[in-house]
């Protein structure tokens, strides 16, 4: 990043990127702030906002300039008491970022993932027999929640018993990184509870033998990482790989459903099947928002923006910037969609992002060897949340062929 240079004016603009109508469409939001410059001033909160993709993706690169270890949400760890112990992943930077960062990407790495892939696909496939006895059914709850719900806890090696937990303690972590508004303050009487089970599935005792958690406690065996980072890494696993992933399945889905053309074209080429989900996450965005600090005074897309000050990057606008992309409102199996923000960029890209590649391929090849059609059958509602861009409900009628 450049240097600061002299001040100069920037568009202020009054609009909350957390307020309930926002979070049910952010797209003509997102459209003003690219539009108004590369960077705006948001003055509800007092921070800058970055809503095109070349200025959120040279600042998700550039963690020496806009470090993660000040927390990735609006609440600047500088000042304030987090409400749980930072993530060793998203939360932190080199030096103390590396040793986990490194031990996951092994544990989540190609050879894991080949020992997954056949039992993977055997499950996905059995739950699309089991859910395509009906020919209409809520797509986020039978599909898009229930797969990875049954996959993955089972690959990190916890108990089946209380995994219904991990959805809303997921919705709270992602909540906490907006405002303190009215969808924190409905999640947090389950708050104990919640970190207080999941927090029990981190510890060695309860993890099986074999898995991903496991494989971390070994790693701390061994002495890549202390044995007080390893269950903060399970929690790591526990906290994020869930919800962005069923949020991301049911954006395919919903994609789908809603371009019966693409749909006909994946049949014909299952080897699609990893491209549509990645075109799926830029054109949805599962994960919307994130946030950063500058460590230093810094220059980003011409604006001066000072040591200590929070920046909110808005990846979904990232995706649709029609700077980067044709026609990017467009769901389009023809494009090439490697270079979206989706899971971020740079060291702190989502080291789980080739596990919810392969929940997705798993899921769509058992759809498509099935199911000829798929359409909406009725409203579909948004679940809102302060950082997903998150589905309640995705009613479909399927025609099998």
């Amino acid at each position: 990043m450049a240097p600061v240079s002299a001040a100069q004016d920037i568009p202020h603009t009054d609009v909350d990127p957390f307020c309930p109508e926002t979070l049910e469409d952010p797209l003509p939001m997102q459209a003003e702030l690219r539009e108004a410059g590369p960077v705006v001033r948001l003055g509800r909160y007092g921070i800058h906002a970055t809503a095109r993709y070349e200025e959120v993706r040279a600042a998700l690169c550039d963690w020496q300039s806009f470090q993660s270890a000040a927390g990735v949400g609006l609440s600047n760890f500088r000042y304030e008491q987090p409400w749980r112990p930072p993530s060793l992943l998203l939360e932190a930077d080199p030096p103390h970022h590396d040793a986990p960062r490194t031990v996951l990407a092994r544990t989540l790495g190609p050879r894991a993932l080949r020992e997954l892939r056949e039992d993977w696909f055997a499950d996905a496939a059995q739950l699309v027999d089991q859910v395509l006895t009906g020919h209409e059914f809520d797509a986020v709850t039978q599909l898009a929640e229930a797969f990875p719900l049954r996959v993955f806890p089972d690959a990190v090696g916890i108990p089946r018993q209380g995994r219904e937990n991990l959805l809303p303690y997921g919705d709270f972590l992602f909540n906490s990184f907006g405002p303190a508004n009215e969808l924190v303050e409905q999640g947090r009487p389950r708050l104990a509870e919640l970190s207080a089970w999941v927090d029990d599935q981190c510890r060695r005792t309860v993890l099986e033998d074999t898995g991903f958690g496991a494989a971390i406690w070994a790693a701390a065996d061994r002495g890549d990482i202390t044995h007080e980072q390893a269950p903060l890494i399970v929690r790591s696993l526990l906290s994020a790989g869930v919800d962005t992933t069923v949020h991301g399945l049911a954006a395919v889905l919903y994609a789908f459903a809603t371009h019966p053309e693409q749909w006909q074209r994946l049949r014909q080429e299952p080897e699609l099947a990893r491209v549509a989900f990645d075109e799926a996450v830029r054109w949805q965005s599962p994960v919307q928002t994130f946030f950063r600090t500058a460590t230093t005074d810094v220059e980003l897309g011409g604006t001066s923006i000072a040591e200590g000050e929070k920046i909110l990057m808005l990846l979904g606008a990232a995706n649709r910037d029609p700077r980067r992309w044709d026609e990017p409102d467009v769901f389009d199996l023809s494009r090439d969609p490697s270079g979206h923000v989706g899971f971020g960029m740079g060291i702190h890209q989502c080291v789980g992002q080739h596990v919810a590649r392969l929940e997705s391929e798993a899921l769509l090849t058992a759809l498509a060897h099935r199911v000829e059609h798929i359409e909406l059958a009725g409203s579909t509602r948004r679940h809102h949340n302060n950082t997903l861009r998150a589905w309640r409900s995705l009613p479909v009628r399927v025609h099998l062929g």
